[in-house]
């Protein structure tokens, strides 16, 4: 069994920060995110162009976000995606809280079964 000390612990959490501080889709101006997909009024799904998943949460809600079919990106002045972004729905911009590297999406099923 692997037992992992405290110092472990200690030195794994700031590197779990600089990569979720490091998240970033480059060229998202310019054709690097491929698809993204809305999960509730707060957080959105961006796959960029090489099929990595990011998870942005939003600093507030947008509650047309579950309906819209179009979404504004709001990236910075290199073209990047990541925690400093926003997105904008209907004309009203939300910026991000955070921007992290995920699996994916929830699946159908998954989401189906938290709700019933």
């Amino acid at each position: 069994p692997f037992a992992a000390s405290a110092q472990d612990h200690a030195q794994a959490a700031p590197a779990a920060r600089a990569q979720e501080e490091a998240a970033s889709i480059p060229f998202a101006n310019r054709g690097g995110v491929r698809d993204w997909r809305a999960q509730g009024m707060d957080r959105i799904y961006f796959q960029d162009s090489h099929g990595q998943w990011y998870l942005a949460k939003l600093m507030g809600s947008a509650s047309d976000l579950p309906f819209t079919e179009f979404i504004g990106i709001d990236a910075n002045p290199d073209g990047s995606l990541d925690k400093f972004s926003a997105i904008y729905v209907k004309g009203q911009k939300y910026p991000f809280e955070s921007f992290v590297k995920v699996d994916g999406p929830p699946s159908k099923k998954a989401r189906a079964k938290r709700k019933g």
